[in-house]
């Protein structure tokens, strides 16, 4: 699903934030990308999701060189892919299922059908009864698992997230990663940036660290099962496919 090959990205003034990267993330893969602040989680985040292009080397995303995306075609690459933000980047003045809708009305998708994708994807969130309160309302987790909704609305086959529970507690932190579990589980990939490898190591996920900007120990970690599932919502993920 994802390929760099050799990939570096130089900001203006010199700073090299990635440099020489390569590394690939399966089709259907739930990987975590680690490494301390300023490593280039954000950096490699942004570069799939095509808010950077890089200085040199080659980005694929199902098979799409990001190179070759023109301009004016972003929004249309970008509706293959779902973002979680640390900082929900919710608006404030709408509801929930507003925020949630958001993507849909970019995208032309009809009154009626943007409904009905809004109500699946608030219910496999757990929120569905929350979606005329405005988001200022809601706890931490709930803004968190809005962003999470808005994200997958639009049914993507991949999805990154940036520090998604960087401002959550551990309780908290782990009902957002079981959010993403489930998504994996039909089929979803997800690359998640975290620097909370306790929880990490909880879910048994492959973990891609990086290290100024270079990637450091590749591996995958034995799987653990020590958490307890989240029940699926009534008719499971079926609606939301």
């Amino acid at each position: 699903m994802i390929q760099l090959n050799n990939v570096t990205k130089q900001y203006p003034g010199g700073q090299e934030a990635l440099s020489g990267l390569t590394m690939s993330i399966d089709k259907g893969e739930m990987a975590f990308v680690t490494g301390h602040s300023g490593a280039g989680k954000s950096t490699l985040l942004k570069l799939i999701a095509l808010i950077e292009r890089p200085t040199s080397g080659q980005v694929l995303v199902d098979g799409q060189n990001t190179r070759r995306v023109r301009r004016r075609k972003i929004p249309k690459y970008r509706r293959q892919i779902g973002m979680v933000f640390q900082d929900h980047k919710l608006l404030y003045d709408r509801p929930v299922a507003d925020n949630v809708a958001l993507p849909l009305i970019i995208a032309g998708v009809g009154h009626k059908e943007a409904s009905r994708r809004v109500r699946a994807a608030l219910d496999q969130v757990g929120l569905l009864r929350k979606e005329k309160r405005n988001p200022q309302t809601l706890s931490a987790g709930e803004q968190q698992r809005v962003g999470i909704a808005r994200a997958i609305v639009t049914r993507p086959k991949l999805l990154i997230a940036d520090e998604p529970t960087g401002n959550l507690d551990p309780d908290l932190s782990l009902e957002v990663m079981r959010i993403f579990r489930r998504f994996n589980e039909v089929g979803v990939t997800l690359l998640i940036a975290s620097h909370d490898i306790a929880l990490i190591d909880k879910l048994g996920c492959r973990r891609i660290e990086l290290e100024e900007g270079r990637l450091q120990q590749p591996g995958h970690d034995e799987f653990v099962e020590d958490y307890t599932e989240v029940p699926l919502p009534q008719g499971g993920l079926d609606q939301w496919r």
